[in-house]
């Protein structure tokens, strides 16, 4: 049974020959990934696309579930072993509606990458009831790996985008849908983070015994259309972009930041290493709750909790009728 104690010694901070620039295309290097499949959401825009383009690159066959079908056949209409079906993130029937053509066409799966998402969004509830950045970001990738956890391959990989993000918030079991406080998109956003990283612990937990491995990852700073929400003053106000809209130098392009999803994804010093959190294709350690400097790195315990962990899973089975892999 893993504890939190194994989850901080598993996260000591590990050096690699990646770094902050390092791309999508530079981390899967010299790793045979031909005639392996993948399912990666939020891939036709982004990180996800720029992660689809490397594992078609390397010979992957991939899955696109999306929500704007027609938009993202047009932007992957290039790129090559790519195939596109219909699945709302957002609406747990229209998850388990995808997984059940997955199913049906029996094809077994090697890596899952939990790209998409949804931040700062005004208050919202899901179909099902749940505030939206919480349902879309964490249950409806639950719901994924729930719905095709049985095609999953010995060896194979789940990877969920976390965030620094999660910083600002633990997951608020006590009122995740802001029920009794005034809803904060930002404070949203940073517990279903947490959940991200949690739901990593929690699989891994429970998926290991059959060779399956999950890691939860930070991207970096990006400009993308996850901004879309941002008024242009607060992105300037948060020194994100100039006047002018220009992004700030210090940020990742869109193939940086799908490098340590990838590496996660790959990396064979991560297999013992199962549920950590990576940044920057390394990993930097656990930070003091109080711990405020984003730009060096590490994840707060409450993202690595297994007690937490183990709870949102339960909560996360009721919610989805889903269990995978059963109890850890």
């Amino acid at each position: 049974m893993t504890t939190t104690s194994d989850m901080i010694t598993r996260q000591q901070p590990l050096a690699t020959s990646f770094g902050y620039r390092s791309t999508a295309a530079e981390v899967i290097v010299g790793h045979d990934l031909h005639g392996r499949s993948a399912i990666v959401t939020g891939g036709y825009s982004g990180l996800g696309l720029e992660t689809v383009k490397a594992l078609s690159g390397a010979g992957v066959r991939v899955i696109v579930p999306a929500r704007r079908v027609d938009v993202a056949r047009a932007a992957l209409d290039e790129v090559a072993g790519v195939e596109v079906a219909a699945m709302d993130l957002g609406d747990l029937e229209s998850v388990a509606t995808f997984t059940a053509g997955v199913r049906d066409a029996g094809a077994l799966i090697d890596l899952v990458i939990n790209v998409a998402g949804i931040m700062a969004t005004p208050e919202g509830r899901t179909p099902q009831g749940w505030e939206s950045q919480f349902g879309t970001n964490h249950l409806g990738h639950f719901a994924l790996v729930g719905g095709v956890a049985s095609l999953l391959l010995e060896g194979a990989r789940v990877v969920s985008y976390s965030s620094v993000g999660h910083y600002r918030s633990p997951v608020r079991f006590d009122d995740i849908n802001f029920e009794s406080t005034p809803y904060d998109p930002w404070v949203s956003y940073g517990q279903a983070k947490s959940a991200n990283a949690l739901f990593a612990v929690g699989l891994d937990a429970r998926a290991a015994g059959r060779g399956v491995h999950a890691y939860s990852v930070h991207p970096g700073g990006i400009m993308t259309d996850l901004q879309r929400h941002m008024p242009r003053e607060e992105l300037v106000q948060r020194g994100w972009v100039d006047a002018d809209g220009t992004p700030n130098p210090l940020f990742k392009t869109p193939a940086e930041g799908a490098a340590t999803g990838l590496w996660a994804a790959t990396a064979p010093e991560l297999v013992t290493r199962g549920g950590v959190y990576a940044e920057d294709s390394s990993l930097k350690g656990v930070v003091p709750a109080d711990h405020s400097d984003a730009t060096s790195g590490g994840v707060k315990e409450w993202a690595i909790d297994t007690d937490a962990a183990d709870r949102l899973w339960d909560l996360s089975v009721s919610a989805t009728g889903l269990d995978p892999f059963g109890t850890a």
